[in-house]
């Protein structure tokens, strides 16, 4: 038995995982435009790496973002489909949280240390959420921290003005972490060997965390803004268009 992880909030991230959260096998490609033509591909191969059929999955993790509208719907509107079609249960993870537990494992960081988790939004702008460490590892091997702010979007140097700022007596200045702060490094400076875009394999032990402890995981998109296409507004040519002139 398996749980199948997916991720396009940034890269496209797959990973198999058993019950237990071990890694099975995982794979990644850094096609930012083609989400698409990528995914199913991964999915193939990382379920050939393992030696599992898609009817001995149980069930489907996909992270939720926050990200860009195109992305991010390739993967969830994927995670749901593979899951109805195999009867099984869909799980949603913010992509954002499992960047963060990664980071505590990376860059060892103890309870009480903070994190400011960003990725690219595109427009000049990043997605953002701050958390705090409760645990460097729990159940499954996975760091336990609770999110403080956020998911949110914005221009980078208003969330360093906001998050950044010196701290009060007793505070910490949070690590910072993810892509989004790469493309900004005069405002929001990233952490020696921080991780940059979500691991699959982490998203998915987050789930199985979540689902041992009872926890809802829908899997509703974090778009935070209206997509960047929209439908044209049908404009009106009959009379009252022209001004009501007869």
């Amino acid at each position: 038995m398996a749980v199948l992880a997916l991720d396009t909030s940034a890269a496209v991230a797959v990973s198999l995982v058993d019950e237990d959260g071990a890694r099975l096998a995982s794979r990644a490609s850094d096609e930012r435009r083609r989400h698409a033509e990528s995914l199913a591909p991964l999915i193939t191969a990382v379920l050939s790496d393992a030696g599992i059929e898609r009817t001995e999955l149980t069930a489907v993790v996909a992270g939720t973002g926050p990200a860009p509208f195109t992305g991010l719907r390739v993967g969830l509107v994927t995670a749901r489909t593979l899951a109805l079609t195999l009867g099984v249960p869909v799980l949603g993870v913010p992509s954002l949280d499992a960047l963060a537990a990664q980071a505590v494992s990376d860059l060892g960081l103890g309870a009480g240390a903070e994190i400011l988790a960003t990725s690219d939004a595109r427009r000049k702008e990043v997605y953002w959420a701050r958390y705090r460490v409760v645990a460097h590892e729990g159940p499954h091997g996975v760091p336990v921290v609770e999110r403080l702010a956020g998911p949110d979007v914005d221009r980078a140097g208003f969330v360093a003005q906001a998050q950044l700022s010196p701290p009060e007596a007793g505070g910490h200045l949070p690590v910072v972490i993810g892509e989004g702060a790469m493309l900004y490094p005069e405002f929001l400076p990233v952490a020696d060997d921080a991780p940059l875009v979500p691991d699959a394999t982490v998203l998915a032990r987050l789930a199985l965390v979540r689902r041992a402890a009872g926890e809802d995981q829908p899997v509703e998109p974090l778009y935070l803004r209206r997509p960047d296409v929209h439908e044209p507004t049908r404009v009106s040519t009959g009379p009252a268009a022209a001004g009501g002139a007869a």
